[in-house]
């Protein structure tokens, strides 16, 4: 995929406006970004606690990966107003209808073969932090795609008030799954299932360690 010099300019200057706020007046740190290839296909597997995440989990990876894009499926009701479509659209957001979207699977399929983007394989917010079941679908996605899946931890963000200043929140990033021994089984529902709970488990696995696990949904 070919994107230009001037919106890879156009998002790592966003993402830096977006850190003064995050890591300057507040204090959004991250860990385990070396985790995270530079080339290639990505996919960053996150847990859902917030709204602000789509907005600060880039900061925390393009800051590292400078001028590179980080694609995310968004609801599609952000894309009604045209200078919302406007702006979303070139940050790498690209609406995703509630239910199961075809096309948007497509897109992060063909997105997954060469770019970083970013999933929450709950589907769904959990503000209390608590880790919920992760979505069959992701699980298929990946089995389709074999991209590298980076599991992700963000605590704290549930907290944020916006505006705000000196809140705490972190984004932890572990090392790459390894998926090899279900890749080598058959194309299923259930091959789907585990893969996406070994996503889960990465992900919780995260959370216990920063000593921030609450349990599940």
């Amino acid at each position: 995929m070919k994107i230009s010099a001037l919106r890879r300019f156009w998002v790592t200057f966003s993402v830096y406006v977006v850190g003064f706020y995050a890591s300057t007046l507040n204090r959004f740190t991250t860990k385990g970004a070396e985790h995270i290839p530079a080339h290639g296909g990505v996919l960053i597997a996150s847990n859902h606690i917030s709204a602000y995440e789509t907005i600060f989990l880039p900061w925390a990876i393009i800051r590292h990966h400078h001028f590179q894009m980080l694609w995310a499926p968004a609801k599609e009701e952000l894309f009604r107003k045209p200078f919302q479509r406007i702006i979303y659209s070139s940050w790498g957001a690209f609406p995703v209808r509630r239910g199961r979207d075809v096309k948007a699977t497509h897109v992060i399929e063909d997105l997954l073969k060469t770019q970083k983007v970013m999933l929450f394989p709950e589907g769904t917010r959990h503000r209390d932090g608590r880790l919920g079941k992760g979505n069959r679908g992701v699980g298929k996605i990946i089995y389709e795609t074999r991209p590298t899946v980076i599991p992700t931890a963000l605590i704290g963000l549930n907290h944020w008030k916006f505006p705000g200043i000196g809140q705490q929140a972190t984004a932890v990033f572990g090392e790459p799954l390894d998926f090899s021994d279900l890749y080598a089984r058959e194309n299923c529902k259930e091959t789907h299932l585990l893969i996406v709970e070994r996503v889960m488990q990465g992900i919780a696995g995260l959370l216990r360690k920063e000593g921030a696990y609450v349990g599940e949904a």
